[in-house]
């Protein structure tokens, strides 16, 4: 299925989840789907670290749903990245792997063994359950209530067969923001949300003017 029609698709069923993106095309594509500011943390540079950043989210926020995606040239940095999904194994966190099976963020560069890796059946060695792949959006109508439901037992690994960008989509513009923007962005509205303590003093009230 076309990247954008995937992440479009998934924009228009999201409810009331925390969005984690990772490094490159994931970025791009939510950004372009959602121009979503505040509940979304674009996660530039991850470096295959948006899961563990959201696991530390959701471990915190246990109330709260997260999705964090990564695109499959990240996961291949870093797949022991499982080993503590699985200990840790959050029923509030999806790890959705975009698997365009090439490095979107460098020009679309061929994955090594793009054609006979099996990121699923890597899950289920480090001892995942709740695992789900879907290669169209029609498998997406089919599934989304299973693999998303608000419910879930535990920790879900979703696998999302894309195609890579065009050069066309390549040109999308990347979420127009700096990390401390995106700090303040994303932290503010989690605790507006949830109540948390996130920066140690609150902005509720109108600051005193002292003369």
């Amino acid at each position: 299925m076309r990247y954008l029609d995937c992440f479009r698709w998934l924009a228009a069923r999201r409810t009331n989840q925390y969005v984690i993106t990772s490094a490159g095309n994931s970025g791009q594509a939510w950004w372009e789907a959602t121009r979503d500011s505040e509940t979304t943390f674009y996660l530039d540079a991850s470096m295959s670290l948006s899961t563990m950043f959201a696991s530390g989210l959701a471990a915190a926020q246990p109330d709260a749903r997260f999705w964090a995606f990564m695109g499959d040239g990240a996961f291949c940095m870093n797949p022991g990245m499982l080993v503590v999904e699985r200990q840790m194994n959050l029923p509030n966190l999806t790890h959705l792997l975009v698997s365009n099976r090439a490095y979107g963020a460098t020009s679309n560069a061929t994955l090594p063994n793009d054609s006979i890796g099996d990121y699923a059946e890597i899950a289920r060695g480090m001892g995942l359950k709740r695992i789900f792949e879907f290669s169209s959006v029609e498998e997406l109508e089919r599934g989304f209530d299973e693999a998303f439901r608000a419910d879930a037992p535990g920790h879900t690994f979703v696998v999302l067969h894309v195609e890579p960008f065009t050069p066309q989509e390549q040109r999308l513009q990347q979420p127009p923001f700096d990390a401390p923007e995106l700090k303040y962005r994303f932290g503010r509205a989690l605790e507006q949300r949830t109540g948390a303590d996130v920066f140690g003093y609150r902005i509720d009230a109108p600051l005193a003017v002292h003369g």
